[in-house]
C-alpha cells in the first residue's frame, strides 16, 4: 500500500509529460501551417509554452489550456512573436501579424 501512492504519482507524471509533448506537436504544426499560409517564415522549428492552466473544452471536459510562444519573420531578416492557445488538442487561437501590416509593407 505504501507504493501504491508513489506509482500513482510517477504514472500520472508520465502521463502529463506524455500529453505535453502530444499537445507540442499540435502546436508545431499549427503554427508553421499558419506561417506557410502567410508566406512567413517559422522561425527555429519550436514552440515554448508560455501559460499553462486548466480549462473546459466546448464539450464542457475539463483539460489543458496551453498557451505557446513562437517567432517567425517576414523577410528572414526580422524576428516577430506569435502565440497560439489549445484547449485539449483543439487550436482555440493563433496569432502572427496583422494583415494590415502586410499590406501597408506591399505598397512601398
Amino acid at each position: 500500500m505504501e507504493l501504491l501512492i508513489p506509482l500513482a504519482l510517477l504514472a500520472a507524471l508520465v502521463w502529463f509529460w506524455f500529453d505535453s509533448l502530444s499537445a507540442r506537436e499540435v502546436a508545431l504544426t499549427a503554427g508553421r501551417r499558419a506561417c506557410e499560409q502567410d508566406g512567413l517564415q517559422f522561425l527555429d522549428e519550436t514552440v515554448a509554452v508560455s501559460r499553462l492552466r486548466l480549462a473546459r473544452n466546448q464539450a464542457g471536459t475539463l483539460c489543458f489550456r496551453r498557451e505557446y510562444a513562437f517567432e517567425f519573420s517576414e523577410d528572414g531578416y526580422n524576428r516577430r512573436r506569435g502565440s497560439l492557445t489549445l484547449v485539449g488538442r483543439e487550436v482555440v487561437m493563433l496569432y502572427t501579424v496583422p494583415r494590415l501590416a502586410g499590406a501597408l509593407h506591399s505598397l512601398n
